[in-house]
């Protein structure tokens, strides 16, 4: 694969739908999968001579091919030093999509092959913060235990991410799935919910209707929606724009906040059920609340045949089928 020696390449270039194919210099020592292997080699070890130790050719071949690599990017992805190397912040990022690339590669292989393809390589997945702690983490390393070559990147956030842009594989979406070029795989509904401290309620008193919120002190999980709107009614057209007495972008610590007895929140169900059944909260107008809200795992239809995806597709609706959230 790799070679010290001169290449001739052909001027004829045959499609790769990875966009992996470009006609190499006459005089090039490396291709750009053999210096794709290289990154990822070096990356890993954070070493040149560790990387052409590897990949079985001289550490001179591997240094041309980054910086062919580097030349033809026209950016810088790694920095050196006497005693180390380190990934650019342009390098982290090209990093991800080159370990994919080399992955799916790899299985596409295996599966021409007839061999069996296991989970094995990168896989990015992002999910809001709660429901990733509690569902998507424990799979996920559930995953890893079972195979060994598996390596997962997890991103935990309360906004929507962009999976081309940030490299991501499989996002848990909660919500209406609105680009119809993604896949999804439905793991069930969840609702928005009021609750708050019996200690609260016993001293400020339960509301009996939308409108008498405005007198309470109400706490802002801003992750919750899109909007500030909050909306109730079974067709979500009654709309209350509050003025909270505490905005925060966290669900854990709007419910800390309701449970210490600062107030009413809005929050998920499946974020608030644990409190719920402790008793720390309670909820708050139950036929007011909205219609249920789809929870879901979304991805490219070009990683519907990958196996780490179908893996975690499968692990997650294996674990979520009949839960409560």
């Amino acid at each position: 694969m790799f070679s010290d020696g001169p290449i001739l390449v052909s001027a004829v270039s045959v499609h790769n739908p990875l966009d992996l194919d470009f006609i190499i210099p006459l005089g090039e020592r490396m291709d750009r999968l053999d210096a794709l292997a290289a990154f990822s080699a070096i990356a890993e070890l954070g070493s040149f001579a560790g990387a052409a130790r590897q990949l079985g050719v001289s550490p001179q071949a591997v240094t041309r091919a980054i910086a062919g690599l580097e030349s033809r990017l026209g950016v810088l992805l790694l920095r050196r030093s006497t005693r180390a190397v380190r990934l650019t912040e342009a390098g982290e990022l090209y990093l991800q999509r080159c370990r994919r690339a080399l992955d799916e590669l790899a299985q596409g292989e295996r599966l021409l092959q007839g061999g069996d393809v296991e989970p094995q390589g990168l896989i990015s997945v992002t999910a809001p913060v709660v429901f990733g702690r509690l569902y998507v983490a424990p799979v996920l390393t559930m995953l890893l235990k079972q195979h060994p070559r598996l390596r997962v990147r997890l991103l935990l956030m309360d906004r929507f991410v962009n999976l081309v842009e940030e490299g991501i594989d499989v996002a848990l979406r909660i919500g209406d799935l609105s680009d119809s070029a993604l896949r999804a795989r439905r793991l069930g509904e969840t609702r928005q919910v009021l609750v708050a401290s019996p200690d609260y309620l016993r001293r400020r008193g339960s509301p009996d209707s939308v409108g008498e919120l405005l007198a309470h002190d109400l706490i802002a999980f801003e992750g919750v929606s899109r909007t500030t709107e909050w909306r109730f009614g079974a067709d979500g057209k009654q709309v209350l724009t509050p003025s909270p007495r505490f905005r925060v972008n966290s669900a854990d610590a709007a419910i800390d906040s309701a449970i210490a007895g600062l107030g009413i929140t809005r929050v998920l169900s499946y974020q608030a059920v644990a409190a719920i059944d402790e008793g720390k909260l309670r909820r708050v107008l139950p036929v007011s609340e909205p219609p249920s809200i789809p929870v879901q795992l979304i991805f490219s239809a070009a990683l519907a045949g990958s196996a780490n995806v179908q893996a975690f597709l499968d692990a997650m609706s294996r674990t979520m089928a009949g839960r409560r959230i």
